[in-house]
């Protein structure tokens, strides 16, 4: 039997219903993913450090952005 490809939801199983695991998987593959740098514009050095706070790895700026988007 095959194994099944799991997202990052996937850690809840069958909890807390279908629509909530789909509604943290789009925060978190949004959050998550490769951003552009404002200041640089090195495309995926960018990563969240706080809520709010990001920080390019390439130019060693921070800044304030959205929750889970920079911009």
């Amino acid at each position: 039997m095959a194994k099944k490809v799991a997202n990052s939801a996937g850690r809840f199983g069958v909890r807390y219903g279908n629509m909530l695991r789909k509604k943290v998987n789009t925060v978190e593959s949004t959050s998550r993913a490769k951003h552009k740098c404002p200041y640089c514009g090195k495309e995926g050095k960018v990563k969240r450090v706080a809520y709010g706070i990001w920080k390019c790895n390439s130019c060693e700026k921070v800044f304030v952005g959205k929750a889970y988007k920079p911009y």
